[in-house]
């Protein structure tokens, strides 16, 4: 029998084809003449899946851009409560006046006026924003038209990031390319892609991820740097990767990886550090001092009792709860009956922040979706937790609204409290349903079909070394390393 590696590394099952394997797939798939028949060739067009899922992720959008035309004709230059109403708010047009780009300050190194003396921003997100600036600086016109512009112009790149974005998750899984096609037509990715900058960030993360499905451990930890320059969340995916290290006993590949995220998140940061230290600090001191906000069940327990809770004894209680999932997850890990995908393991990970952190932005769920799409690839499943955020973003702008007009008019505070309520239950059951596939792994829909762990890159088809309550076994007794009950992985021939 071969080993695991040579099966993983060497013969690549067919294609999945997602109609065949999901039912709603299947029933949406009637909407463009029905589920692929036997005889299709997949390979003899023009149009291959990673191609069509970029086409669609820009096509989507451009739609989203699209809902953001009542802001970008009028609503975001006329008071505040026209664009929560018409749920097309987006940071981008504010921060160029309010961040002093509209003025030509330099990001970290120009003070602002004001509370915010600096950018709040980490240094490669500020870099974007401030580049976006230079490609609109030769446009003349009045502050309205310049906003909208750099919104414009903002909307461009992070049209790239996006495509980028669906490209990666395409490629990760190797014989599951359709499965991008949940990142493609996410309606929180196409709602939410211009509120905010995170898109660079998501981007790059998922190119990480892609170079570490392909073994290139040193080109992971690079981009994971600079997504960790970019945003902070990027760097969670260290943990479980260091876990999954751990259990399979590939050590040099995890230092790698530390090392190219050190080295890449310094070189970014360490001129701004030296030069403009009181400006690079500001996000982490921003960060800290932020009070409780939307979006979090922080905000409902105050809100519910009437007492607050002060943002020094709150940053505790988060970090304790995150640790407290880091520890689940770490017991998770070394007791499944076999080694968790890295994928699932990373959506736990990043949930576990977002649900215990103090705040949480429309924007934020933009982490989530491509690690959902490579962890859970399950269409019924993913609509059920989209639902959730789409109703969670209309439910803020609309609690927004009632806030800010004169007449209340929008979603009163039990209103949103319900869509924070939402929110965090759709996250809780894709959650739930990924521990449950770790833990009966026929289960798993990437498993059943002849994979082991696609965008796991070394990891994949590796002998579990490491396992809780029993003796580590070195790589050279592998062979006599425990195994928990293993799944036989049956390759459906298509």
């Amino acid at each position: 029998m071969p080993s695991p590696e040579k099966t993983s590394a060497h013969q690549d099952p067919p294609v999945v084809r997602p109609t065949w394997r999901d039912e709603v797939a299947a029933a949406g798939s009637e909407l463009i003449g029905g589920p692929s028949g036997r005889w299709a060739r997949l390979g003899s067009s023009p149009f291959s899946p990673v191609r069509v899922v970029a086409l669609v992720t820009i096509g989507m959008f451009a739609l989203g851009m699209v809902q953001k035309l009542p802001c970008y004709n009028w609503a975001w230059f006329r008071g505040t409560s026209s664009q929560y109403t018409h749920a097309c708010y987006s940071d981008i047009p504010h921060l160029f006046l309010g961040r002093g780009f509209a003025d030509g300050l330099i990001p970290y190194f120009d003070r602002l006026g004001g509370d915010m003396e600096y950018l709040e921003y980490p240094v490669l997100t500020g870099l974007f924003m401030q580049v976006a600036a230079w490609v609109m600086a030769p446009f003349d016109g009045d502050v309205q038209s310049r906003e909208q512009m750099y919104w414009m112009v903002n909307a461009g790149m992070l049209m790239a990031c996006a495509a980028v974005l669906a490209v990666c998750v395409a490629r990760t899984h190797r014989n599951r390319p359709w499965d991008a096609l949940l990142v493609a037509l996410a309606p929180a990715l196409a709602l939410t892609a211009t509120i905010n900058w995170d898109l660079l960030a998501v981007a790059l993360t998922a190119a990480a991820m892609l170079m570490w499905s392909r073994g290139r451990a040193l080109a992971f930890g690079i981009l994971l740097g600079l997504a960790t320059a970019a945003k902070f969340y990027p760097f969670l995916l260290l943990g479980p990767l260091l876990l999954l290290c751990w259990r399979a006993w590939k050590w040099r590949e995890f230092g790698l990886a530390l090392l190219g995220t050190a080295g890449s998140w310094l070189v970014v940061n360490l001129p701004v550090m030296l030069l403009a230290p009181e400006g690079w600090k500001k996000f982490y001191s921003f960060s800290s001092e932020r009070s409780i906000d939307f979006g979090s069940f922080w905000l409902i327990l105050t809100q519910r009792t009437g007492e607050g809770i002060e943002v020094g004894a709150v940053n505790t209680y988060a970090i304790l709860l995150m640790l407290l999932a880091c520890a689940g997850i770490a017991v998770l890990t070394f007791t499944a009956p076999r080694r968790p995908r890295f994928a699932q393991l990373a959506f736990l990970v990043v949930a576990a922040f977002i649900l215990t952190n103090k705040v949480y932005s429309p924007q934020y769920v933009l982490w989530l979706i491509p690690l959902a799409a490579l962890a859970r690839p399950r269409w019924r499943d993913f609509l059920i937790w989209q639902a959730c955020e789409v109703m969670y973003f209309l439910g803020i702008w609309m609690y927004l609204a009632y806030t800010t007009s004169g007449n209340k008019q929008g979603l009163p505070t039990e209103g949103y409290q319900f869509a924070i309520a939402l929110h965090l239950a759709g996250t809780l059951f894709v959650c739930a349903m990924i521990v449950r596939d770790i833990l009966l792994p026929e289960r798993d829909a990437v498993r059943r079909d002849g994979e082991d762990d696609p965008s796991g890159g070394v990891l994949d088809g590796s002998q579990d070394v490491f396992v809780l309550g029993q003796a580590a076994h070195p790589p050279e007794h592998a062979a006599h390393a425990v195994q928990g009950p293993r799944v036989e992985w049956g390759v459906v021939r298509e």
